[in-house]
């Protein structure tokens, strides 16, 4: 059993402390934010993870796993210190590494025992190099410091079962006594461990963050030009997915990636591409099509309508994918200014994204339009005139194409993760737009339908 504290308490600090203490080891997670230490020391996780919450609290109730603010003595105590800060996109698209020069400070002033510091944060190349000698620069007591790479791998929604049972972990040393440590603190997991130099485990991470974006951005440029050309884009993934050099996963059009690794990891790639003189065109592609790629649903109700203004429009899901309540990135907050700015009364649903949608857009009256928030995709699309769908919730996916021709004033529909058959929407009567597929052909006049439904 290790001594292990873990420096931030997002989705990538405290799923990697609870997974921690699942297998064994005494972790403390330390975090600067007095409330959310009490949050999470009531049982309760400051991020919507599926599993999460039930493992805070057994562990916790078990005596492996603490919470503080006290960082000095979290690391003071530490056989390893796990860093899991945030590494934000800055407007040129590098990395933001002030979070990591502050706990690596803290550390170098407080160790007092030899410590492997691990950084498991998305960094640049060679970022841990310099976090080694700054920690070096200032460390105060007379002990062995070394810096690990450990990038994590988890996707948003699923983070504690691809903690638990990833098909790889990935270890970046520069000695062997640091290579023993992490193998023993990762052997209860019982799984494949590539171990390799640091500058590789930080390039491995980009490069596989990067490869997927590559994936659904390539598919998404394949899926505009499907519907150019008369092709379906889900029967073109299909035929594809039987190839084992492509394979099945990350083959799904739509509108694009979201979420605080594929736009950042990008970003940050091509920054220090750029930087060392090399442009790395595949990258840039993937850049600029998952930007056209978001309002691609705005564009298409903008050539269909004449105007947004007064109209009752339903926004089904707000979070970049089902299964998280994250907005970063989502193609919601792309599409909701643009609709606000035109007049459109918004009904948006969500199962738990609404609270930190709010606090990027409060409920009522917003620029020439207003957003309400609702509970059922039902209140949604109750007299709706339009209804653009972001995110394929469960709650989403369950409604039947007969529900939208019953409940909209309009059944006029943009649906951004094609979650229906073209064929089944055009036989309930609903004008149906997806992406990548030949739009349905409804018969009969729409604002007939409408001037029935005053």
């Amino acid at each position: 059993m290790f001594k292990i504290a873990v420096a931030g308490t997002g989705y990538v600090g405290l799923v990697a402390g609870v997974c921690f203490a699942e297998v064994g080891h005494a972790v403390t997670c330390v975090d600067i934010d007095e409330n959310k230490i009490k949050l999470m020391e009531s049982g309760v996780s400051p991020i919507y993870e599926q599993d999460l919450e039930g493992l805070m609290q057994k562990n916790y109730a078990e005596g492996r796993l603490n919470y503080t603010t006290d960082y000095a003595k979290a690391y003071r105590e530490a056989d390893a210190i796990f860093i899991g800060v945030g590494t934000p996109e800055q407007p040129d698209g590098s990395a933001n590494l002030s979070y990591i020069a502050t706990v690596a400070r803290q550390i170098a002033e407080n160790v007092e025992k030899d410590c492997l510091v691990v950084v498991k944060s998305t960094v640049p190349v060679g970022t841990n190099d310099k976090v080694e000698q700054f920690i070096k620069d200032f460390l105060i007591n007379d002990v062995k410091v070394e810096v690990a790479s450990n990038p994590e791998f988890l996707a948003q929604g699923t983070a504690v079962h691809d903690t638990l049972h990833a098909a790889r972990i990935i270890i970046g040393t520069e000695s062997k006594w640091a290579e023993e440590v992490l193998m023993k603190i990762y052997e209860p997991f019982n799984l494949p461990i590539v171990s390799v130099n640091r500058r590789s485990a930080e390039m491995i991470k980009y490069a596989s963050n990067d490869f997927l974006a590559l994936k659904i951005s390539y598919m998404n440029d394949i899926a505009n030009l499907c519907e150019l050309v008369g092709a379906d884009i889900q029967d073109v993934a299909k035929g594809m997915s039987f190839d084992t050099r492509i394979g099945a996963k990350f083959l799904n059009a739509g509108i694009g990636y979201g979420g605080s690794c594929f736009p950042k990891d990008t970003k940050a790639l091509e920054y220090l591409a750029r930087q060392n003189g090399y442009e790395l065109k595949t990258i840039q592609a993937a850049i600029d099509v998952n930007k056209y790629q978001k309002t691609k649903l705005f564009k298409k109700a903008s050539d269909r309508l004449i105007t947004f203004n007064g109209l009752k429009v339903a926004v089904l899901g707000l979070t970049f994918k089902p299964g998280t309540d994250d907005l970063r990135e989502a193609p919601s907050l792309e599409n909701v200014p643009l609709l606000l700015e035109r007049g459109a009364n918004i009904f948006a649903f969500d199962p738990v994204g609404v609270e930190n949608f709010k606090k990027v857009y409060p409920e009522g009256k917003s620029g020439q339009g207003s957003i309400t928030y609702v509970e059922k995709v039902e209140e949604a699309l109750e007299g709706a005139h339009l209804c653009l769908i972001f995110t394929e919730w469960g709650e989403v996916k369950a409604i039947t194409p007969e529900v939208y021709k019953k409940l909209m004033r309009v059944p006029l529909v943009y649906d951004g993760r094609n979650i229906y058959d073209v064929k089944d929407m055009e036989n309930a009567g609903v004008e149906y737009y997806s992406i990548g597929r030949k739009s349905s052909e409804v018969s009969g006049n729409l604002a007939e339908v409408a001037a029935t439904r005053v």
